[in-house]
């Protein structure tokens, strides 16, 4: 049985988006982001969430757990490196 458990979060409040990902806008216009631009691996940065790679590259969250079954989905570690396709 595999539980996959993904919580998101803004921090910082406010209205700014210093320090968020660049990422957040794209979604807001309802497009898909461009498929063909999915590399094959991606390198986790501070902050990052299964859902925010997800969002970026287009790729559902359960194809990117299926891909990398020995990374624990709840604790991403930055420098981790995590196959996409």
């Amino acid at each position: 049985m595999l539980l996959v458990v993904v919580i998101g979060s803004t921090l910082g409040g406010g209205s700014g988006h210093s320090g968020g990902h660049k990422h957040h806008g794209k979604a807001a216009h309802g497009t898909a982001p461009k498929r063909s631009r999915v590399p094959s691996t991606y390198v986790v940065k501070s902050g990052d969430t299964l859902t925010s790679i997800s969002h970026e590259f287009g790729v559902p969250v359960t194809r990117i757990v299926e891909l990398n079954p020995e990374v624990d989905p709840q604790i991403l570690i930055a420098g981790e490196e995590l196959k996409l396709r």
